[in-house]
Parts: C-alpha cells; sequence; structure tokens
C-alpha cells in the first residue's frame, strides 16, 4: 500500500482513533515513491498519518534535547491520550525529561503528564488507571524507580516499585490476571533470578509469576503481545544460536503454549485474529511448523497463534540503515499493519523507514513467469518442463500452458521461495509440427506476463 517515508529510523507506532503515530529518529517525511530529499516535509521525529488512507496528518511536535530519539508510544485505553516516551529534554519550546502526553483530539501537549524520567523511557503500558513505563531509567521524579515505574492518568507517581537490573524494553498490562509483564535484558528482579520476562504485581510491583528456563541468559524480550487469553514475547538473542524467536504463554497461569526456535532476532510482535505478526530478519526455522531452512533473511512473519506454524505470509524489507535490521515496530489499525524500521526498500521496491499492508488473497502477484524448457523425444509428443515459482501470500498458485496462443490445460501448484517444484507438461501433436508454448501463472487475481515463446518441433518418428 502506498506509504509516506522517513529519513531515518522509526522505533515505535502506535493507534488512536483512527490515526497512527510513528516516533523515531528523523528529520523528515516523503510522499510514497520519493527519492530522498525530494518533497520533504519536516517532521522532527514524530508524525502523524491517517490509519485508513496513509495521508499526512498535520500533528506535528519537535523532540529534541537529549539523544533527540522517541523511542516508546501508546495510547490510553480510551484513545484519548498519546503518551510518548524515549531520549528527549525538549518538546517544541516546553522543556521535558523523557516522557510526554499529548491530546489525541487536538494533538496538544498536555501540562500534567511531564514526569521526570533519568533516562530513556523505551516501553510503555496503559490501563484506565495507569500509565507504565519502563527503559533505561533509574530514577523518577527524584526517586528510585529502577527501569520501571507507574503513574496516575495525570502524571503522579506511584508506589508500585520494582528493583530490575537491567533495562526494560517491553511492557504488557493485563489487569484482568493481575499482571503486569515485564520484559527486558535483565536477569534479576526483586533480588531474585529472572531471565528478560517476569509477571509484577500491576499496584505494588511484587514479584507475581516466573518463567523459568524460557530464555537464555543471553537472550532479552524486545516486544510483548496480548489477546483475550494469551500472550506473545518476542526475543533477541546475543551470539550464534541464542534464543531469538518468539514464545506464547497463558495470562492466567504462565504456562508456556508454545516456542518456536526460529534464528535471527526478532523486534516487535502484534497479534490480530488469532495470527501473530512478527518483525525480524529470521533466516531459519527449520524446526518450526512451516518453517524454512537457513538461508535468505525473513523480516515479516505471520504464525497461528495455537501452534506456532507459519503462514504463507512474505512481504520483505531490506536490512536497511543502522543496525541493519528491517522493521523494529508493528501496530495493527482498522485491519491494517503498519510497520516502522530502519529499512530502505520493500519488497524490493524503495520504501524508506514505513510502510503497511492489507490482508486477504491477491493483494500481491506472482514473483515472475517460469521460462519453459521444450523437448520432443516421441513422435508427435513434446514435453514442456519448467521450475515453479511463488508468491509472497499465495501458497497455491495456477499455471496456463499455451500452444500458439491457444490455451492448453491449466496446472496448480504449492510453492515457497524455499521450495520450487519443478513441473511439467506433454502435449499430443502431429509429428513433425512445429509449435510455440508459453507460460503464465496467476494467483487468481493477478496474472504475470507470459513467459518468452519457446518453439519446438515435434519428433516426426519413434
Amino acid at each position: 500500500m502506498a506509504t509516506w517515508q522517513t529519513d531515518g529510523i522509526v522505533w515505535s507506532v502506535a493507534y488512536a482513533r483512527g490515526v497512527v503515530y510513528v516516533g523515531g529518529t528523523f528529520d523528515s517525511v516523503r510522499p510514497p515513491g520519493a527519492k530522498p530529499g525530494q518533497k520533504a516535509v519536516a517532521r522532527k521525529n514524530f508524525a502523524a498519518f491517517d490509519a485508513v488512507t496513509g495521508r499526512l496528518l498535520p500533528c506535528a511536535h519537535s523532540f529534541t534535547e537529549g539523544e533527540g530519539t522517541v523511542r516508546a508510544l501508546k495510547a490510553s485505553s480510551d484513545g484519548k491520550v498519546l503518551y510518548v516516551g524515549g531520549s528527549f529534554g525538549q518538546v517544541d519550546n516546553a522543556g521535558v525529561a523523557n516522557a510526554v502526553a499529548l491530546n489525541a483530539a487536538d494533538c496538544s501537549l498536555r501540562k500534567d503528564f511531564r514526569p521526570a524520567v533519568s533516562a530513556t523511557v523505551r516501553a510503555i503500558a496503559t490501563t484506565g488507571t495507569t500509565v507504565y513505563l519502563g527503559g533505561d531509567f533509574t530514577m523518577v521524579d527524584g526517586q528510585d524507580r529502577k527501569h520501571v515505574a507507574s503513574f496516575g492518568p495525570a502524571g503522579r507517581l506511584l508506589p508500585f516499585k520494582a528493583g530490575i537490573d537491567e533495562p526494560v524494553r517491553a511492557l504488557l498490562a493485563a489487569p484482568k490476571h493481575g499482571k503486569l509483564l515485564v520484559g527486558g535484558d535483565f536477569h534479576e528482579v526483586n533480588g531474585e533470578r529472572q531471565q528478560a520476562l517476569v509477571a509484577l504485581n500491576p499496584s505494588t510491583g511484587s514479584t507475581v509469576a516466573s518463567f523459568p528456563g524460557w530464555f537464555p541468559r543471553r537472550s532479552s524480550v524486545k516486544s510483548l503481545a496480548g489477546d483475550a487469553a494469551n500472550f506473545y514475547a518476542a526475543a533477541e538473542g546475543r551470539g550464534t544460536g541464542i534464543f531469538d524467536g518468539r514464545v506464547a504463554g497463558r495470562l492466567a497461569n504462565g504456562e508456556m503454549i508454545w516456542k518456536d526456535n526460529c534464528q535471527g532476532a526478532t523486534q516487535a510482535v502484534v497479534v490480530h485474529q488469532g495470527v501473530l505478526y512478527s518483525a525480524s530478519h529470521a533466516h531459519n526455522c527449520s524446526r518450526t511448523p512451516g518453517g524454512f531452512p537457513d538461508g535468505r533473511r525473513h523480516h515479516f512473519l505471520a504464525q497461528s497463534v495455537g501452534d506456532s506454524r507459519i503462514l504463507h505470509w512474505f512481504p520483505d524489507t531490506d536490512d536497511g540503515l543502522g543496525e541493519g535490521i528491517g522493521p523494529r515496530a508493528l501496530v495493527m489499525a482498522k485491519g491494517i499493519l503498519w510497520a516502522g524500521g530502519e529499512f530502505t526498500t520493500v519488497n524490493g521496491r524503495p520504501q524508506q523507514g514505513l510502510t503497511r499492508f492489507s490482508f486477504g488473497p491477491g493483494n500481491s502477484a506472482p514473483l515472475a513467469a517460469p521460462e519453459p524448457a521444450a523437448r520432443s523425444d516421441k513422435a508427435g509428443r513434446i514435453t514442456l518442463t519448467w521450475r515453479a515459482t511463488w508468491d509472497r501470500d499465495d501458497a497455491e498458485l495456477t499455471y496456463r500452458i499455451r500452444r500458439d496462443g491457444v490455451l492448453l490445460a491449466s496446472r496448480k501448484q504449492r510453492s515457497t521461495d524455499w521450495e520450487l517444484p519443478e513441473m511439467t507438461y506433454t502435449d499430443s501433436v502431429t509429428p513433425g509440427s512445429r509449435h510455440s508454448y508459453t507460460v503464465t501463472v496467476t494467483d487468481g487475481r493477478n496474472t504475470v506476463p507470459r513467459s518468452a515463446p519457446r518453439a519446438v518441433t515435434a519428433a516426426a518418428r519413434r
């Protein structure tokens, strides 16, 4: 889908009341199709877009000083307020300290939510009564708060307190289950070993659930998502073979549902209608149902929430700028998946920092028409062979074989980019006659141009 672009990295995306908000490290945005430096519109680390049309909206604030970056965005449960975190000391002309709030109705900067946070905010979660911040900080409003803190909606620091030894990178509030899920780089919480993931009492910060053995020491949780019954964690491993994939658990009792074994650090997850979408650079999912062998990177995956099976949905980006990670943030908005990151291409075409995908069959075309080879080993028999092509969002494609421009037959074949079966078709013609064959491929909505004609003379004798 046509999408505006940024001139830098998008670290966070959020949705509220028909608007998608984008935060990151960038100076400007530009229209779909525009090259870098063309038609640029100033937007300092923050921009807003219509969730459906993608139109750039006038909602704009400049987030500067500190490291000058927005790292976390989250709307209030009613969508009326957008909470913003990162490393910044000024919003427009107002002095702040790494966390603020905006009124969604008019994009105005609120005067009440202005906590003094000592370092970068990397994660935000909200409920109807509470706002949680997680990140690198150890002090809030002059009080000790080790990497996580909670506030009233108007910014009052609450007694909630937990001792976490390393930065928090992900938060998921589950008030109906009496839990705040916290993910990050940490190894110890409240004086006990807790690797990368813990569940806290949302009022006090005491530990209510642990997840021993879920993550090795050099694995961090970068993102958390949830539905009515379950939660999903995205992991990034530091070092070859360290757990990089996704894990699903039950909110009620903390039991693990599944854990995939994909390699290639996962940066973000979002769940929608029974499918878990992830942003990563997965390159080896050979031990995951529906997965692929070690090879090229797949920057987006879709998995069944029930059993982790990888579904046939493979849009892609390049690794892009910065650390060469590709996509870093996801949000679902009115049935459209928005993705932000450091990529500079999407599906092989220039597109920087931001993209979006609609859903349904036939949204992308097969990647290429096959090139058939032809031979005649028997009188009046011509055999065509070709390698199947593939499609990013349709597993089964239809191949149409034509002789001298007339449709002869159709064949269906399932394929992926890592498994392209050989296909054949044998035609019966007059011995000694000469014919030209083409093959086209369609997903039902999109048909690629016909292959180049392949001329062959049928054998005259056995």
